[in-house]
Parts: C-alpha cells; structure tokens; sequence
C-alpha cells in the first residue's frame, strides 16, 4: 500500500512566489516525484548532499483518542507555504532539504461520533506507517523533520530511531504535558510513556511542563522511569533560573545519555500559538527558536518533530491560522537546520 503522498516540483513550484533577482528555498530545495522506490529516492538525495527530509503528517485522530480536540490536519502545507518562500542565500542553501511529502492518513481519520477505542486503534495502524517512512529516512543516513499531526507520532519516530540506530533513543521535549500517561490504548497523551515500555526510550527530559497540566498519576509514572523536567512556572514565571541556564543543563545530560537524541516541541507550548491546546500561558516563540537551535547545535540530534500544529483553531479563522503556524513552523525549521549545520565539536 502507498502510505506516502509525494510533494512533487510541480506542487512545490506552486507554493513559491517567484521574483526576479531572487532565488527561493522552494526553487532550490529537492522534491520527491513519487515515482521512484522511496529507498532509492533517498539514496540518491544522500549522494547529491541532502541532510534532512522534511515529511508531514496531517491527522488529529491522536489528540481526539486523547479526548481532546481536533485541527491538527493541515501544519504541512502551511508550513511548506512560508518555507519555501524563505530566500536561499549564504546562510541557508535550500540543497540541503528533500521534502519527501504527507503521511498519508485520510483512511484512517474518523467521523466525530468515532469512540475513543476506535481511534485508538487507528492511531496504531498510523504508528505502523510512521515507522516504516521515518526508518528508511534514517537508514539513508538522513535527519527526518516531521510537521504536524498530533503528539502521538512521538512514538513511531522513537520506535524507527530506535530500531534503525540500534540503541535506544535520549529525547527532550518542549511542552506543557509530559505526554507520560497509562498506556490505556495508544493516543497523543502517552507516546513517550509507550516509548519507555518498548526500550525505544533510555532518556526523557521535559522542557516547559505546566504544573497544573500532568496529574499525578502521570507524573508518578515520570519518575518512575526517571524522567527529568524543568517546569514552565520555575522558568518563565517564577524565574527560578534562566532558560539558557536551563538548556545548558539538559544538554550536559543529554550528551552524558551518549545516546541520539530526538528534540521534540508541541506547539501548545508556545503562546497563542494555533494548535490542539493552545495557551494564553506559554513560551515566547523566540524562546523555542533558542532551544531548538541549541540542542540541534550541542547534542547528537538525529531528529526534529513539530506537533499539534493546528491552523484551523486560529481565533482570527484559518488563513490567519495558516499565516502564523505557518511562519512559526518554517522558523523553527531554520534554527534547527542551522543548528545542525553549524554544530559545536561534541564531547
């Protein structure tokens, strides 16, 4: 079964707003035609010097089988709207990046009246999916960066990691929820809790969480496993300790783990941010920017996943929902490309 949609030239030249003396990221970037074997597309993509490969997963069938709300379905193509109009130039070179295309999900995406076992149970199928794509981006020596869908995704892309890197996987995570609930049925409220189980997670750190936001339970199960976290309150309300303090310390673990490390951000967590559970409460989009890009520069990053991005809960409509999560989607794809690419010697 295809479970690929491909974003071809011909897609991405209609994204690219064209001007004379310019050179856009969409007109320099590599696209995949859909037509060659994934595996070999990659390769080749390898060969001509691409680093990352930039996929989308357009589904909120994660954040519903967590009870939550929907929206989190089109962050791709918001997304790829903003990027590709970015200006290819000395400090980023659209080569880099192959945008392979969306996951494709809209036989598994399912009516409101859907029950909660029926999306969980989807959320499984979409989990097989996401494995099989993300191990072969990393088997092809490739960082994937994946856009959209809901948190659960976190999952498949520990699992592919983990599998395809043999060891398992050190990820810190920059959001309100610890997304460490009972493994009740697979939902986007416990991706990394399953992670745990499997082995594919040896090291979990949470960046932001809201201390109202986890129930005890949760957090119980948290440490349990180990889990650290910096809470949003200790930093950005309190001040307790200054982000970057904050940042230095979780790389001086993550890098201790001596395991990949998957850097992972919700975008509930940033303020008013278009999502599944946006906030009125959270972090400066200038403060996520600075930590994507350090942990991407100071660790041994092998991926970066954007969640919950949701253009459609924009209180202004959908347009200005695609405008923002779209702008804020494509900066952070930037701190994290230039992260890597400008990449401090390791230790």
């Amino acid at each position: 079964m295809q479970t690929l949609i491909p974003f071809t030239a011909e897609i991405c030249s209609a994204f690219v707003a064209k001007r004379e003396g310019e050179t856009k990221i969409g007109q320099t970037l590599h696209c995949y035609d859909g037509q060659t074997p994934l595996t070999q597309a990659l390769s080749q993509a390898k060969d001509k010097g691409v680093k990352f490969a930039i996929i989308g997963i357009g589904e909120d069938i994660g954040p519903r089988a967590n009870l939550g709300r929907g929206g989190a379905i089109d962050a791709f193509d918001a997304a790829m709207a903003q990027f590709c109009n970015f200006q290819s130039n000395q400090f980023l070179d659209g080569n880099c990046c192959l945008v392979l295309g969306q996951v494709i999900t809209d036989d598994l995406q399912l009516p409101g009246t859907a029950s909660a076992a029926q999306l969980r149970a989807n959320v499984e199928q979409l989990d097989e999916r996401v494995i099989a794509i993300a191990s072969d981006i990393i088997s092809a020596g490739l960082e994937p960066i994946v856009i959209g869908g809901g948190h659960n995704n976190a999952y498949g892309l520990l699992m592919a990691a983990k599998t395809t890197l043999k060891r398992p996987i050190a990820a810190v995570n920059l959001d309100p929820h610890s997304d460490f609930r009972p493994r009740e049925g697979r939902h986007s409220g416990n991706g990394f809790s399953y992670a745990a189980a499997s082995g594919a997670l040896g090291y979990y750190h949470v960046l932001g969480m809201h201390e109202l936001k986890n129930s005890q339970q949760t957090l119980d199960q948290l440490m349990a496993f180990g889990g650290k976290w910096h809470t949003f309150q200790s930093l950005w309300v309190r001040q307790e300790l200054e982000l970057k303090q904050a940042v230095s310390d979780i790389v001086v673990d993550l890098n201790a783990s001596g395991l990949p490390v998957a850097i992972e951000l919700d975008l509930d967590a940033i303020i008013n941010m278009p999502s599944s559970a946006s906030t009125s409460a959270g972090v400066p989009l200038i403060d996520a920017l600075y930590y994507v890009n350090q942990v991407a520069r100071q660790t041994h990053a092998c991926y970066l996943h954007l969640a919950e991005g949701a253009p459609s809960c924009h209180t202004a409509g959908v347009e200005a929902g695609r405008r923002e999560t779209g702008q804020s989607i494509s900066e952070l794809i930037y701190s994290y490309i230039q992260g890597r690419i400008t990449q401090h010697p390791l230790g």
